[in-house]
């Protein structure tokens, strides 16, 4: 099972559920006939589903609780590897044997409760259908514009280079200057649904786009001044060069509804048009949020939600992971309902989604995903969940059933 293909229901949504010891504890003949289907399709793990059986009879829902807190150190430990390049969790291998058993039971339960809600409602054989799918996986693009309103298209296998940047196609990189005395003038870099894009400042500073983002910032700063960018709408991942390399010159990030002061650090912003709300959400340093009379001063690992509506900030702390997997190539998500987790997807995929089934938009899931993979591998995993029946695709629309 890939790390960045793993999707499975909330383990609230099987305590909550009244059948849970009748149809997964018990030996019930639909839980057989779990097993019989899923042994035909995977023969060689007949071993396996002995002694997993065994072990689940023997459950009871504490020590199905407690697996689920090993479960949880798997999960830890997957976003540990995901932060750190896939390196070593540092679990001993008694230990890691322990967790892995424990969390196999975990996902044989959870398959268990999938195959028999499905079976015993009538809901399974939905057809998925696909006509003339346009849908393409996001990859690195984005549109430079330049001071004087020209356009340049960057995209992999297009190269452009100024005297003052250089773009492979993949992420564009800004030169340091001392030139003072030139009149500053500003880029926009727009990233198109379905994209993303990265760039190096000319103070140093470094910026994660994401899909459906625009920027716009100096190409040079004045040693000693504040430095400023404005992220006009959009999600971006800061990581700030230090005051101390700039004579003390502090960095803004300016935004219609809040502005963040910076003292070198690394803070994500989530600002989309659609959404009533921005997220900035620390990952390490020091960052002020203001908004008009408004302020607040984040510490790592917190999150600022500034609303819209209510005029007010709130301060929570968050799991910083989730917030910024986008920028390490996985979607990460922990208790998003369905109808926020397709918002996402349809800004990397560039597609338009309909609920045939408004009650599905409220589903909640845990799982990681890779943003490389086709919309059809993501839809079929969500599927594979048993809340949804299936889905249909026509050019770049999206029904979930």
């Amino acid at each position: 099972m890939s790390e960045k293909n793993y999707l499975y229901f909330s383990p609230e949504d099987l305590a909550l559920d009244a059948s849970f010891r009748k149809w997964v504890l018990e030996d019930d003949p639909m839980t057989n006939l779990f097993w019989e289907k899923w042994l035909k399709d995977n023969p060689e793990k007949k071993a396996d589903v002995a002694i997993a059986q065994k072990m689940i009879r023997q459950l009871t829902f504490k020590d199905y609780q407690a697996s689920q807190q090993e479960f949880n150190e798997v999960w830890d430990s997957l976003k540990a590897k995901q932060t750190k390049g896939y390196s070593d969790a540092g679990l001993s291998g008694n230990k890691w044997y322990m967790v892995a058993a424990a969390a196999s039971i975990v996902m044989l339960i959870a398959a268990g409760v999938w195959f028999i809600r499905t079976y015993t409602t009538g809901l399974r054989g939905e057809s998925t259908v696909i006509v003339n799918n346009q849908i393409k996986t996001g990859t690195d693009k984005a549109t430079l514009t330049l001071e004087d309103g020209s356009r340049i298209v960057l995209e992999k296998g297009r190269s452009y280079h100024t005297k003052k940047a250089t773009s492979n196609g993949e992420q564009i990189i800004y030169q340091a200057s001392d030139e003072n005395s030139e009149e500053i003038v500003y880029n926009y870099l727009t990233i198109p649904r379905g994209g993303q894009f990265f760039i190096k400042l000319a103070d140093g500073t470094q910026v994660w786009l994401n899909s459906d983002s625009r920027l716009k910032y100096p190409v040079r700063f004045t040693g000693g001044e504040s430095r400023e960018v404005e992220l006009i709408y959009g999600e971006a991942y800061f990581d700030v060069s230090p005051a101390v390399n700039h004579g003390g010159a502090g960095f803004r990030v300016i935004h219609k509804m809040q502005e963040i002061e910076v003292l070198g650090t690394q803070f994500n912003v989530t600002a989309y048009t659609d959404e009533n709300k921005v997220y900035t959400t620390l990952v390490e340093g020091k960052v002020a949020v203001q908004a008009g009379a408004l302020n607040e001063v984040l510490e790592p690992g917190e999150q600022a939600a500034l609303s819209s509506i209510a005029g007010a900030i709130d301060v929570a702390s968050v799991d910083v992971f989730n917030e910024t997997s986008w920028k390490e190539g996985v979607f990460s998500f922990e208790g998003k309902s369905l109808k926020d987790i397709m918002k996402v997807l349809s800004r990397w995929y560039d597609m338009e989604v309909v609920f045939d089934n408004k009650a599905l938009e409220d589903v909640r899931f845990i799982g990681i995903l890779g943003r490389e993979q086709k919309i059809e591998e993501i839809l079929s995993t969500i599927r594979e969940t048993g809340f949804i029946n299936g889905y249909s695709i026509n050019e770049k629309k999206v029904i979930l059933k």
